[in-house]
């Protein structure tokens, strides 16, 4: 049968593959939050606004240089 020093050396092997299984999903789990657009909820009000006078601006060029 199996004796105790196989017991312990499986069990310290499997908690260190356990280990390193967590560590790569949270890793791949940050990479997939990256990847996703933020939702609208997420974004704050100051770069809506900034981006919506942004916007503004290059309309009025763009009606300024077709008149």
């Amino acid at each position: 049968m199996f004796s105790r020093s196989d017991f312990w050396i499986g069990l310290a092997v499997g908690a260190v593959a356990g280990i390193f299984g967590y560590k790569l999903m949270a890793e791949r789990e940050q990479q997939m939050r990256a990847m996703t657009a933020p939702a609208a909820g997420e974004i704050p009000l100051a770069e809506l606004m900034r981006q919506k006078e942004e916007l503004e601006d290059l309309i009025a060029a763009q009606e300024k240089s077709t008149k």
